[in-house]
């Protein structure tokens, strides 16, 4: 029995302000998101390829980076903060684009341990300051909207290039793949079905997991995706501690140069700015679910949120410099977990944090047994696609849905353009000088000269 709460009031917790919860103590484990992190445990292991071909990090290396991140997710709905979190994901062919300029091996390492260092002091500052609030608030949002289109383009352009091993390698596993991932999560006749049929409305409940499986298949029937080995080898998968921080982190390799430190300020602001689509909704998830469940009282702190997602970089950066960085929010687990609890009784779901709790371990504690891992991993491809596919569709669809007029659509579009076409070439010889440098100068200018304006006082009157 957990503890019981009192009508329209938080979920009881421990530790103060800081709001721990614990399961079976103040929350019930759910076992239907418990079923559904297993099943999208394909979606965090598909940045795998990402890191051990941009990185040079081995496949097992990898693996746990990605366990212990997951693990790192708890802190959020353990301590008070209703985010099911994941990666700043839109910034990823960003991330991997800037990485690029610098030489394989440790260079690259220590870059990426300045990027990530960076943006949890950003979340940090912005947190502990309180003016997080004002900065959401007050970011134009003709240049918010340019930065998220350049990343969706970004996310698109990788996923459709022939180079890339999405198209060119899998061809027909990918795109049968997408094709119905796309079709369950945004078309208009799924929409229908989801109310209509129950059996459907289970289905699509799984978000980009039944895509998934249906890609894996057709990639095994066309030989685009090799059988599974050695899924039996053993029951839990390596964990190579001691190769993490060896070769790996900033103890083992030493912190990065002056230089890095200051090639990564652009990139790290750019990293946050993309994450404030995040945040908002989020923001707006939580009241949906607030008015659906008048029963529990869910409180979203962005403070709060920031400092957990602050330490969560920061430890990583120093420990597991991790690629696609930690976000504040995962908009696909985010809706799945409320959707499931605002449609859902106190009864049937007691608490939210126990759906938005239960979702990472399912997720995280599938990613240990090996046998799971070597299944999932020779389409981690798919997953990875999937999720840039997904991402580019999403930036680009809340891009246009910022603005309100054409002069912001046209900020934007400039703005997107050049973040997309300088792709980090170094200006001066400097790598600051790069593709988010010269975005962020282009949208401020355009800015400044074309939207900001303050009627004079005698025209108001």
């Amino acid at each position: 029995m957990t503890i019981a709460r009192e009508h329209g009031q938080e979920q009881p917790s421990a530790a103060g302000i800081l709001k721990l919860r614990l399961p079976f103590i103040h929350y019930r484990i759910e076992y239907q998101d418990f079923i559904q992190g297993a099943i999208l445990s394909c979606v965090p292991l598909g940045i795998t390829a990402a890191m051990v071909k941009v990185l040079g990090i081995p496949i097992e290396v990898a693996v746990l980076m990605v366990v212990i991140n997951n693990f790192l997710y708890l802190l959020h709905t353990s301590f008070g903060d209703p985010s099911v979190c994941g990666w700043i994901t839109a910034g990823i062919p960003l991330y991997i684009s800037y990485l690029t300029g610098f030489d394989p091996g440790p260079d690259r390492i220590q870059a990426l341990i300045a990027l990530q260092v960076l943006v949890g002091l950003i979340f940090l500052v912005l947190g502990t300051t309180g003016i997080t609030r004002y900065v959401i608030q007050h970011f134009p949002i003709s240049m918010r909207s340019g930065i998220l289109l350049g990343a969706g383009f970004a996310s698109l352009m990788r996923v459709f290039d022939p180079g890339q091993p999405f198209i060119g390698k899998m061809p027909i596993a990918f795109l049968t793949s997408a094709i119905a991932s796309f079709f369950i999560l945004f078309s208009i006749r799924a929409l229908d079905y989801r109310k209509r049929y129950g059996w459907f409305a289970w289905f699509a409940s799984f978000g980009i997991a039944p895509g998934f499986v249906i890609g894996y298949v057709v990639g095994l029937l066309t030989g685009e995706i090799p059988s599974p080995v050695g899924v039996f080898d053993r029951f839990i998968i390596e964990l190579p501690f001691g190769e993490m921080i060896t070769s790996f982190s900033a103890i083992g390799l030493g912190m990065p140069s002056l230089d890095m430190w200051t090639a990564a300020i652009s990139l790290a602001i750019v990293a946050y700015v993309l994450a404030f689509g995040d945040i908002l909704v989020l923001e707006t998830l939580i009241d949906d679910s607030n008015k659906a469940r008048p029963d529990e009282k869910i409180v979203f702190n962005v403070q709060r949120n920031h400092i957990i997602t602050a330490i969560r970089n920061i430890v990583e950066g120093i420990h597991m410099p991790y690629l696609p960085l930690c976000g504040p929010q995962w908009t696909g687990g985010q809706a799945l977990v409320v959707n499931r609890f605002k449609h859902s009784t106190p009864e049937q779901e007691p608490s939210y944090w126990g759906g938005a709790t239960s979702i990472f371990w399912g997720m995280s504690l599938a990613m240990v047994f090996h046998p799971l891992v070597q299944l999932v991993l020779p389409a981690k491809l798919i997953g990875f696609g999937l999720t840039l596919l997904i991402q580019g569709y999403l930036c680009i669809y809340l891009a246009f849905a910022m603005c309100t007029n054409n002069l912001q659509r046209g900020i934007a579009g400039v703005m997107g353009a050049v973040l997309v076409s300088a792709n980090y070439v170094k200006l001066w010889g400097s790598p600051f000088w790069s593709g988010p440098t010269m975005a962020l100068i282009v949208g401020a200018v355009l800015y400044f000269v074309l939207e900001h304006y303050t009627e004079p006082e005698e025209k108001k009157e």
